[in-house]
């Protein structure tokens, strides 16, 4: 894996589980080479312009589903509906393998640590 690494395609609709959970997400198709994983990095999306972002490639079958994605969580960033805008995503620091959880709770659980890290890895960054 080498990073850093980008990423660009349309936003599509989904099933707005990130929403539900509490972070929506800017999803794309995408056939990247990546391990699935959550990472760390910067995203770009209508007038949000190389904002910090969570992001994750994968499948993420603790919702139930069975399509591999692309996700980006963009930090602060208003839950505004995207989709035919294009995304670009700037992937920096692998943090973690993707996992599939035992409850809905435990996912949120894990995705808030995500969230912390993300923000400490962001803070030592600048």
């Amino acid at each position: 894996m080498r990073l850093p690494a980008t990423l660009s395609g349309v936003v599509t609709p989904f099933k707005g589980n990130g929403r539900k959970l509490g972070y929506p997400t800017a999803n794309i198709a995408s056939d990247t080479q990546l391990v699935d994983g959550v990472y760390f990095g910067n995203a770009s999306l209508g007038d949000l312009i190389d904002r910090p972002a969570i992001i994750f490639i994968g499948t993420p079958t603790t919702v139930g589903d069975t399509e591999r994605r692309v996700e980006a969580h963009i930090l602060d960033a208003p839950d505004t509906d995207y989709y035919g805008q294009t995304l670009h995503i700037m992937l920096e620091a692998y943090h973690r393998s993707n996992q599939t959880f035992a409850s809905i709770e435990m996912l949120v659980e894990a995705m808030k640590l995500d969230e912390m890290a993300a923000r400490e890895w962001t803070a030592h960054k600048k």
